[in-house]
């Protein structure tokens, strides 16, 4: 009979080497879990938006919203800072708002990313009205 002593060589798989996230990570989380919050019409200040509405119109520049506009953020080996700026649906408690996009956003980059979020700064750089056009709709000359 041979003797079991229980001992692993090099330790459990989490010490034996180290996880690097990149910024960009953190910000499409962030970006993520923003916009899922009720009352956020979109990240980012109306010039950001209108250019990033002509920059998905022109051929090879990709398809869909950017997941990062608007989203800025800081990560260390433990923590990250993130800063948005965003649009709220007129009507919405923009303190509402701001406290559910807080929440969505810590909980989405600590569950995903492992990072202790210190801060979310949260800018709201415009309503959008009920009658306002989007950046990017055209308007139909008939109807």
């Amino acid at each position: 009979m041979t003797e079991n002593t229980g001992v692993k060589l090099g330790g459990g798989p989490g010490s034996r080497g180290r996880t690097t996230i990149a910024d960009v990570v953190v910000e499409k989380i962030a970006g993520m879990a923003a916009r899922d919050v009720l009352g956020v019409h979109a990240l980012g200040s109306g010039f950001a938006r209108s250019m990033g509405s002509m920059r998905e119109r022109m051929p090879g520049a990709g398809s869909g919203k950017s997941v990062t506009r608007g989203v800025s953020v800081e990560v260390g080996e433990l923590q990250a800072a993130i800063d948005l700026e965003i649009v709220v649906d007129y009507g919405a408690s923009i303190t509402d708002v701001a406290g559910a996009v807080r929440e969505s956003v810590i909980s989405a980059v600590e569950r995903m990313a492992g990072r202790d979020v210190v801060e979310v700064n949260i800018m709201v750089s415009d309503v959008k009205l009920p009658e306002e056009e989007d950046e990017g709709e055209e308007r139909q000359r008939i109807q």
